[in-house]
This record gives C-alpha cells, sequence and structure tokens, in this order.
C-alpha cells in the first residue's frame, strides 16, 4: 500500500472510532440525564401551627412542581401550592374558610451516590397570597400577602421515565397579617405532608 493511501486509511480509521466514540459518549449522557428535569403533582393535607392553628382545621394542600437536578446531590424546584383551611373561630356565625395559593423556589440538597431512592431536605423562599373566603366579623380577618421561608424534607423514588415520593414541608410564615385582628399574638407557621408522582425527562 502507497504511503499516501496508508494515511487515508489511517485517517478514516481515527475519523470512524471518533465518531464512534462521540456516539457512545451521546448516548451515555443521554441515559445518564433522564431525570435531570422532573415534573410533579403534589396532593396531600395541611393545617397550622401555634396560634394559628387554633384558628384553623385541617384542609387539602395541592400544587405543581418543576425540578433541575444538575447533580445527582443537587436540585432546584419551582413551584405553585394551594390549600384550604376552614376557619374555626366560635365567634364566626357562618364557616368561612381560608384559602392560600402561592409561589416559591427551593433549593434541594441530596446524598450523592443515591439516584433511584433519593432522600432530601430543601430551603428556600416564597410568597403566599391568604384568601378568607366567606363571611367573617370585620376587622377579624384579611386577606393578605405574605413572604414564607419554606423547609421540605421527604424522598423520592425514580425509575425509568417516572418519580414519586412523600415530603412534608413547614412554612415559616414571616408575617401573620391575615389573623392579626383575630388573635393578639397571632404566631405560627404551616405543616402539610404530600404525596408527589410525575415524570422524568
Amino acid at each position: 500500500m502507497q504511503p499516501r493511501g496508508i494515511r487515508a486509511a489511517a485517517l478514516a480509521l481515527a475519523v470512524a472510532t471518533v465518531g464512534t466514540a462521540g456516539t457512545a459518549a451521546a448516548q451515555e449522557r443521554r441515559e445518564g440525564k433522564r431525570g435531570d428535569l422532573n415534573v410533579f403533582l403534589r396532593g396531600g393535607l395541611g393545617d397550622y401551627t401555634g396560634n394559628l392553628g387554633d384558628l384553623t382545621r385541617t384542609g387539602p394542600a395541592w400544587g405543581v412542581t418543576l425540578n433541575v437536578q444538575p447533580t445527582t446531590f443537587l436540585g432546584f424546584e419551582v413551584g405553585y401550592e394551594g390549600s384550604r383551611n376552614g376557619l374555626t373561630d366560635s365567634r364566626l356565625l357562618e364557616n368561612p374558610a381560608l384559602v392560600r395559593q402561592g409561589g416559591s423556589a427551593l433549593l434541594k440538597v441530596s446524598p450523592p451516590f443515591l439516584t433511584a431512592v433519593r432522600p432530601f431536605v430543601g430551603a428556600g423562599l416564597g410568597v403566599t397570597y391568604f384568601d378568607i373566603r366567606g363571611s367573617v366579623l370585620d376587622g377579624l380577618y384579611q386577606s393578605d400577602t405574605v413572604p414564607e421561608v419554606p423547609l421540605a424534607a421527604g424522598i423520592e423514588f425514580n425509575r425509568g421515565a417516572l418519580t414519586a415520593g412523600l415530603r412534608t414541608t413547614y412554612r415559616v410564615l414571616l408575617s401573620e397579617g391575615w389573623a392579626d385582628g383575630a388573635v393578639e399574638d397571632a404566631g405560627g407557621g404551616l405543616l402539610d405532608a404530600s404525596f408527589t408522582l410525575g415524570a422524568r425527562f
């Protein structure tokens, strides 16, 4: 074989080798990246703590969350959450409810060696609009927008394109303006437990 032919054959082999390696690496990256993006629904129960808990009863909680997982141990979430809790104040003639609509962003940390079953803890920032539904006495309760600090812990089960999990979240309310007229020291937060189910991409 002439030197030019040898060089051409070597070049062709090198291109083929690089191309095959590149294809394999790309396939490995695609497989490894499954789960980088999760979208899931949340449903459960929640109630208020402290003095706020004396004014409310346990009610349903719901939400939808987008989770980005750039590494196996670090994740970021943004989501919408809602809940509905009846007001139990004996001064109320009817049965009004406290409906919460909010959004939050959360930073999550997980053990780096666990992916199929992933426990996590997280903390973030959020804002909530408390809407008083029904008839209440003037000055007792009022709708209000409140900043909050969500603290979460839970476990996720990941298999293929599916994800499911259990979590509990405690929201530190940085203001309790919606109940300032009902109780002298309106301290407390919101605690909920929920089941999650969604898809991984």
